[in-house]
């Protein structure tokens, strides 16, 4: 079938909205009428060429929502009109997924990051050109998407469906990298570094679990202002002030735990300096290939530690539709800090979230 698509041709090149072919659905597969998708800094590292993979020419996005249109053999999940969230792929079958750990799969990188099947196949394609699709398990900057079981969730028709895409990825990372991971007791502290969209989540998730005291951290007095109004209890804006003591000062010490969102190595060593040991930090951002960040040993020998996260953690056929009704009660109000473009002013998304932050979640009304 014929899809609108923003495709990205090249790295640093902008988006060109152009038509596309979908193939029909294999077994275990869904095609979904895209409504609406979310962009994600994922999209933009990406678009920029220093994620490694080289997967160009592909069609980018990873926070869709939309309708079913057609289900491919052994689909018994979802049926057509239903509403769904788009996640990434997984087997389903390795020792991590059957752990309710999919974004552990030990086929995550060739599943999610190829732009393909991991047959090598692709189902998109360009004037008869194959074209890289399946980014994250979608690619959903595409009016019509093919996306794999494990990645579409079912929600309830009654909640607004243009808002649910970033479920998908920026709500479920940051909330589930509290909720899931970290795992903090009620009454303890924790500081996060960035104040995004997966930074603001874990503010959320952070007030969710009983956090005494949730520090956010960042350089854009707008996005403190906004983590005040969705959870946070003290904000410092790091171009005024050291973090790590402001963060020790108020924290008798040190928080009990942390999260770092920016992927910058010096923002990631100030993670962990924070922290009063014992004490963990969640290792979210993203950094450039072949990155390596020293950290002081007496930092880390009493009790104090670093792990990475992906996704939260999460099992997302039950997290997602969690999250949801967190939403729909009012304890998950990231509909604050989010503003729509038409798709058609996909570049300009990009460039006011990744470029400039002045808008923190973009989401396309798909055509």
């Amino acid at each position: 079938m014929k899809s609108r698509a923003a495709v990205a041709f090249g790295p640093g090149k902008p988006l060109e909205i152009v038509e596309i072919d979908v193939e029909p659905p294999r077994k275990g597969e869904v095609l979904i009428k895209i409504t609406n998708t979310g962009v994600c800094h994922t999209d933009a590292f990406t678009l920029s060429g220093e994620d490694p993979e080289g997967i160009f020419p592909v069609v980018l996005g990873h926070e869709g929502a939309g309708v079913v249109e057609e289900v491919g053999d052994a689909i018994t999940h979802v049926q057509v009109g239903d509403h769904v969230v788009l996640c990434g792929d997984s087997c389903g079958h390795c020792s991590n997924c059957h752990q309710g750990l999919p974004f552990y799969c030990k086929e995550f990188a060739e599943r999610n990051l190829t732009g393909q099947r991991v047959d090598g196949s692709t189902c998109l394609s360009c004037n008869g050109e194959e074209m890289r699709g399946r980014f994250v398990g979608q690619s959903s900057f595409s009016t019509n998407v093919i996306a794999s079981a494990p990645g579409v969730i079912k929600v309830p028709k009654d909640l607004p469906l243009e808002l649910l895409g970033p479920l998908g990825c920026g709500l479920t990372t940051g909330v589930g990298t509290v909720m899931n991971a970290l795992k903090p007791q009620p009454g303890s502290s924790i500081a996060i570094f960035g104040a995004g969209t997966v930074g603001l989540s874990a503010a959320m998730g952070a007030r969710l679990t009983g956090c005494e005291k949730i520090i956010v951290i960042d350089v854009n007095p707008s996005r403190l202002e906004m983590a005040l109004e969705i959870g946070a209890t003290e904000t410092i804006n790091a171009n005024e002030e050291d973090a790590v003591e402001k963060i020790q000062s108020l924290c008798n010490g040190g928080a009990n735990y942390s999260v770092e969102c920016t992927g910058v190595p010096e923002v990631v060593i100030q993670a962990v300096n924070c922290l009063t040991p014992p004490g963990w930090c969640a290792q979210v951002g993203v950094t450039p290939s072949g990155i390596t960040v020293p950290l002081e040993m007496d930092q880390v020998v009493f009790g104090r530690g670093i792990r990475g996260v992906v996704m939260g953690e999460a099992n997302v056929q039950n997290f997602v539709p969690y999250l949801a009704e967190l939403f729909r009660a009012g304890r998950l109000p990231y509909d604050r800090f989010v503003k729509f473009y038409d798709f058609a002013d996909i570049n300009q998304a990009v460039h006011d979230s990744a470029g400039t932050g002045e808008v923190i979640k973009p989401i396309l009304r798909m055509p």
